[in-house]
């Protein structure tokens, strides 16, 4: 993967601010240049490097339990939505503005992701 495979991601709808993967420990970043209160990206870097696979470590144990799994992780920022998703070697994290159908979204990338090169660990059933 590199960079431009990553912007496809930005394709997908106009609300999406920012698209990250985490593969083995590369991290590669994009964001849209026109967004409102960019995060710092050396900060977004070890959110990528740390804080998402803390966050996937100790969720993905829950639902491996007795859940089913873990599709994918939403959280709620001052700025923005963001959603993680966990893929066979690590994880795709997603800003996407507040103004946006964030469910609509975070639906139709878990739909097209695996088109795009990006293969979730836990697809969705049903």
């Amino acid at each position: 993967m590199n960079n431009t495979d990553l912007r496809r991601v930005l394709d997908v709808d106009p609300a999406i601010r920012y698209a990250a993967t985490n593969r083995s420990g590369r991290v590669e970043m994009v964001e849209r240049q026109d967004i409102s209160s960019p995060s710092d990206s050396g900060s977004d870097r070890y959110e990528e490097l740390f804080v998402n696979p803390a966050l996937i470590c100790l969720a993905e144990s829950r639902g491996n339990l007795d859940c089913g799994g873990l599709s994918h992780i939403i959280i709620r920022y001052g700025n923005f939505w963001q959603a993680i998703i966990p893929l066979d070697e690590g994880h795709i994290s997603i800003a996407i503005e507040l103004h946006a159908d964030f469910p609509r979204i975070v639906a139709s990338l878990l739909e097209t992701l695996p088109s795009l090169g990006f293969v979730p660990r836990y697809p969705l059933k049903g």
